[in-house]
């Protein structure tokens, strides 16, 4: 179960609910992310199209993304809507709710071993990565590629250290972009096939992004594949780039030539 906040939501937050009761003139809902937590969609706020039957939009049980439409702090009544929440932002928010649910269970694993509770789990680490990445699991992938330098700036107990970069390590599977290009490399010297190995491993094992990895493929001369994994696409195609023009300035350098093609002719 994912840690509970024990505030209120405000106004336009993006809630994660679950059905409770529903009733001819709207359902309750009880918000996933909030200790103890209920509110109240009216029917005019279930969706968009004329409603015959409440029940062919929503169930008991069910799980819902809702908007915050008013809060009433006194009485505690929030006040929420479905049909004013778009595709994108109720897969957005499902995509967070996901993302928190596997937080919550690494750091449950992690303060097993750091002989800690959840609650201090969440206190003295999730709280602390939220605050400084926009969320906990953020934080968490940040330990698969830099370490312990994810911690950088935050007041972390050493307790937590090891524990969560290893169940980081072994839980955490890093989305990633795959994309490739193509090298025609020629040299006619009489050690040009020499040179043109030269040139593919300086330009393979150049230094790139943390976890970026490049590999090299010969399909038939002159032509070498170049694939790419990264994080991100943008770094991905960069990455790419950079390898073309350090193997063809390398190959240059030794009397041959190249040219890349992001597509193969």
């Amino acid at each position: 179960m994912v840690q509970k906040k024990e505030s209120l939501p405000s106004s336009n937050d993006l809630v994660m609910c679950t059905v409770t009761k529903v009733f001819a003139h709207g359902a309750f809902a009880k918000l996933d992310e909030y200790s103890e937590k209920d509110g109240f969609i009216h029917i005019s706020e279930v969706a968009s199209t004329w409603i015959k039957n409440i029940r062919d939009f929503v169930k008991e049980g069910q799980k819902v993304v809702a908007k915050v439409l008013s809060v009433d702090v006194a009485k505690g009544h929030i006040d929420l809507s479905i049909r004013r929440v778009s595709e994108a932002q109720r897969k957005n928010k499902l995509q967070e709710w996901k993302r928190s649910q596997k937080s919550d269970k690494l750091l449950e694993i992690a303060s097993k071993e750091a002989k800690k509770t959840l609650k201090q789990a969440y206190k003295e680490v999730g709280f602390p990565l939220e605050e400084k990445y926009g969320e906990t699991y953020t934080g968490l992938e940040e330990l698969t590629i830099v370490g312990k330098k994810a911690f950088k700036g935050l007041d972390i107990p050493e307790v937590w250290v090891e524990p969560l970069i290893k169940v980081a390590n072994e839980n955490i599977v890093l989305p990633t972009v795959n994309i490739t290009g193509y090298l025609d490399l020629r040299c006619q010297l009489p050690n040009g096939i020499d040179v043109i190995k030269e040139a593919l491993i300086f330009a393979r094992d150049a230094q790139y992004g943390v976890d970026v990895k490049v590999e090299t493929k010969y399909i038939k001369s002159p032509r070498f594949s170049v694939n790419v994994i990264a994080p991100e696409y943008k770094e991905a195609e960069e990455t790419l780039k950079l390898v073309a023009e350090r193997a063809i300035g390398k190959i240059k350098e030794r009397g041959g030539e190249g040219t890349f093609n992001r597509e193969q002719k």
